[in-house]
């Protein structure tokens, strides 16, 4: 098999369907019609059980070895290996394809390969992008229907430019003559590799989230950021708000989280303010441009919402439960109730007395295992959200004046501080930090830097990457460029209690922050960056001392100087492509604590 990219669909799909060998070929056209039959045909697998309380929703369970994405099993297989660099696993592309190769042969036997055409972004976007999904799954093309704009659309703009990104899929489970076929097949040898020269994504193994919904991490995150590095715009991890004032000012804020860390909770936040209003552009991912006003735009390229499921119900997100409640949406490895709804830790305060597990056993209330898997996900169509923004959708994006960063850090980082300036907000993107969560195979609850909430979707060199986003800096002028901001809503006291309440509350900081990029000063210069000054965080009407407020804002000499040595260690594990401005922040942070 030639691995040189192909400009002509039909010769790369007949290509592939050579190497693959399934029994049919079938061309999705992301029709009402099309949507309907391969849900009828996951029913008749017993893939998905319709729930009677939702219209056009479904309940599926995975294989208990395919729940999350597998950064081990994860390349990045540049040409040259320093384009990758440390954080990412890396294999020669040609030793590479050739064991892929093996795999992929004959893997689609006894099953029918979907073409899935889409387009990342609205179809005929200035800044979209467009890709086809080759997968042997149905739960893929079912899925893919509602988190990209899948179909004709997207077929006709491939065919007019020639220009797509090629993502071949297989779950890697031949159906040999008169075996009987498993309700959620997968393979234990998994590969997930992106190619970002030669734009091409091969997933082998897993039927699961991100490691088979090529559009979402492999796409727009891992190639696009290596198109954004050569073609001079970002790919971000980020959700994108628009936040209205009560004088009718609109500002448009991003915000760039770990998985599992609220980004969908602060996406569809239901403001505790009088008078603010909070509208969703997206949750998950951001691609930003510039415009012409030398502005930094963002946009969503996502179709819809593939949210972590425990800790979202009605207190926490209610926009999201809204959301779903309109149906036309997949749940998977949720638990199922009796009277055919889905149900999950967190969900509501009454926990039902029985429910069928997300491993499909009877489950009772009490028990010492969860109803529903740490991992397990919503899937619906952003368009029912209650809170999307009426501009979600505009091709030229969304004027961004603020970007927040946040992690998951029991101490040491406040509630909110901002950078000093943008080559400052650089360096706390680059360092960070957060507690692992469910959204990845491995220990949960481990700190570990995540810079740009983007290690485990980076397509190139880390080193390179700070360089590109320092070099936006060079591009526009500084009043132009976003106001930067760090967030953690999660620290605690010493009884491990939370000392903010998070959730909806979390408007009050966006309110200061927004205070801030107006130019209405309230805030103090700290060791850090700019910290709020006593009573500039607007807490009337919340339960809160001002002793409290002190302590979740408090900047901890002690805290910091075990904090530097990590971040020596973290830059130096970047090596010599970690750029020397960020150094400089780094020697200017460790002056400012010692003169504490």
């Amino acid at each position: 098999m030639q691995t040189k990219t192909l400009d002509n669909l039909q010769e790369w799909v007949d290509e592939i369907a050579l190497l693959t060998k399934p029994d049919k070929i079938y061309w999705c056209n992301g029709s009402e019609l099309e949507s309907e039959h391969i849900n009828n045909i996951l029913i008749e697998k017993k893939v998905f059980t319709p729930l009677k309380k939702k219209p056009r929703s479904f309940w599926c369970t995975s294989d208990p070895s395919d729940v999350a994405r597998v950064e081990d099993r994860t390349f990045i297989c540049s040409k040259e290996e320093s384009d990758a660099g440390p954080t990412n696993n890396w294999m020669d592309p040609d030793e590479m394809k050739s064991i892929l190769e093996e795999l992929f042969d004959g893997s689609m036997n006894g099953r029918t390969m979907y073409v899935i055409p889409f387009a990342m972004g609205v179809v005929g976007g200035r800044n979209s992008k467009y890709g086809v999904q080759i997968s042997d799954s149905p739960y893929v093309v079912a899925s893919m229907r509602i988190m990209t704009r899948m179909g004709e659309e997207a077929l006709k703009e491939i065919r007019k430019t020639h220009e797509f990104v090629k993502a071949l899929h297989s779950v890697g489970a031949p159906l040999l003559s008169g075996v009987e076929d498993v309700t959620w097949p997968c393979n234990p040898n998994k590969y997930i590799v992106q190619f970002p020269e030669d734009k091409e994504i091969w997933s082998f193994g897993s039927g699961y989230g991100g490691n088979a919904l090529l559009g979402k991490k492999c796409y727009a995150l891992r190639i696009a950021s290596y198109l954004g590095w050569k073609e001079g715009f970002l790919a971000e991890h980020m959700l994108i708000l628009k936040v209205t004032s009560p004088d009718k000012i609109i500002n448009y804020i991003a915000a760039a989280f770990p998985s599992a860390c609220g980004k969908t909770n602060l996406a569809m936040l239901d403001p505790a303010l009088q008078g603010w209003k909070v509208e969703t552009i997206g949750d998950d991912i951001a691609w930003l441009h510039f415009g012409d006003d030398g502005r930094l735009y963002a946009s969503n390229p996502e179709n819809g919402f593939f949210g972590v499921a425990p800790g979202t119900g009605w207190a926490t997100n209610p926009n999201a439960m809204r959301t779903i409640e309109l149906g036309n949406s997949i749940f998977t490895n949720v638990a199922l109730t009796d009277d055919g709804d889905v149900w999950w830790e967190g969900m509501t305060e009454e926990i039902p007395t029985h429910l069928t597990s997300w491993k499909r056993q009877s489950w009772t209330s009490g028990s010492s295992e969860l109803s529903s898997h740490p991992n397990s996900r919503f899937c619906t169509p952003a368009s029912q959200c209650p809170t999307i923004a009426p501009e979600w959708e505009n091709p030229d994006g969304v004027p961004i004046s603020a970007i927040f960063f946040g992690g998951r850090r029991d101490s040491t980082l406040p509630l909110v501080f901002q950078a000093r300036n943008w080559q400052h907000g650089v360096f706390l993107g680059a360092t960070l930090s957060s507690e692992t969560t469910a959204a990845a195979t491995g220990e949960v609850g481990v700190v570990r830097r995540d810079p740009f909430a983007m290690l485990p979707f980076l397509g190139y060199h880390a080193g390179d990457y700070f360089k590109h986003w320092l070099s936006l800096a060079s591009v526009t002028s500084e009043n132009n460029l976003p106001k930067i901001f760090y967030v953690n809503w999660f620290r605690k006291d010493r009884n491990g209690k939370f000392l903010w309440p998070g959730f909806s509350e979390n408007s009050r900081v966006l309110k200061w922050a927004i205070e801030q990029v107006r130019g209405e000063t309230s805030s103090r210069e700290s060791a850090i960056g700019l910290i709020p000054l006593p009573g500039a965080i607007d807490t009337e009407n919340l339960n809160i001392s001002p002793e409290l407020m002190a302590e979740v804002l408090n900047v901890s000499k002690s805290e910091w100087e075990n904090e530097i040595p990590l971040i020596h260690k973290w830059f130096e594990f970047i090596g010599d492509k970690m750029p020397l401005e960020l150094w400089d922040e780094l020697s200017f942070l460790e002056e400012n604590i010692a003169s504490m």
